[in-house]
């Protein structure tokens, strides 16, 4: 685990609630430069909204975050982000564009005013599209692809903004099971090559495969943040997602089923 001067992302305290209901009560939490922590809990539990204030783009409710030592709130929007992307669930298209010009989009931040995007601009965004095997699509209208395409598009679009620190709300959405696997091993190397990134995952086993740590949240206030193979078990996740779940050994490694009961 790195020390605490690679320190990326600090959150203390912090609260997130909505009109009836607190989600998350107090959390304490560091995002470390080269790691990947996976956020896990049922549906309305807190975690885009959780993401969505650790980006300050939501007011928080209490608590404080920092990014790079610096209070968000503090940082003008375009000092976030250089240095933290934020990868929505959906992302809607509304005009027509290439997929390079919409992957150029990340550059954005890093852009002064008045200024046109430079050949290391475009280097950048055919990179990301490579990254995301979308570089024999660069130059195809983004409204004629397919759901799949244009999540791996607005995942490039992330990559291409080159911050440190990457929130990926349901990052593998509409991908099949080869591109789950693919993205998600991309931002594993963005972490292993000093980034850090935090993805609200549902598959328990995608987040087994990849995350250095786990953020579990409840939905009622309470939440449990530790290393990835001390917090997965059956108890915890029986807890989590409300219903009874069963760990098998496979190869080297320990999958999580979620199991019926009698019929």
């Amino acid at each position: 685990m790195p020390g605490d001067n690679t320190r990326l992302l600090e959150v203390s305290g912090l609260r997130v609630s909505v009109p009836g209901r607190v989600l998350v009560d107090g959390l304490d939490m560091t995002l470390e430069q080269g790691e990947f922590i996976a956020v896990l809990g049922r549906n309305g539990t807190g975690k885009t909204l959780s993401l969505l204030t650790l980006a300050g783009l939501r007011e928080m409710d209490g608590g404080a975050v920092r990014l790079d030592g610096a209070t968000i709130g503090s940082l003008r929007r375009q000092q976030v982000a250089k240095r933290l992307a934020m990868l929505p669930q959906d992302t809607d298209d509304i005009f027509p564009a290439t997929v390079l010009d919409t992957a150029l989009v990340g550059r954005h931040p890093h852009i002064g005013r008045f200024r046109w995007e430079s050949p290391q601009d475009y280097e950048h965004a055919r990179a990301s599209l490579a990254q995301v095997g979308m570089e024999e699509l660069a130059n195809r209208d983004v409204l004629s692809l397919s759901g799949g395409e244009r999540r791996r598009l607005a995942i490039a679009q992330v990559l291409t903004q080159s911050p440190e620190v990457y929130l990926l709300d349901e990052p593998t959405n509409h991908l099949d099971p080869q591109h789950q696997v693919d993205t998600l091993n991309v931002f594993r190397r963005a972490a292993d090559n000093g980034a850090g990134v935090i993805a609200s995952l549902h598959d328990v086993n995608l987040a087994a495969r990849v995350a250095d740590r786990c953020l579990l949240l409840f939905g009622d206030g309470r939440w449990e943040f530790g290393m990835t193979d001390e917090v997965l078990d059956e108890e915890r996740l029986e807890a989590l997602f409300d219903t009874p779940m069963e760990a098998v050994r496979w190869r080297d490694r320990q999958l999580f089923f979620a199991v019926s009961g009698p019929p």
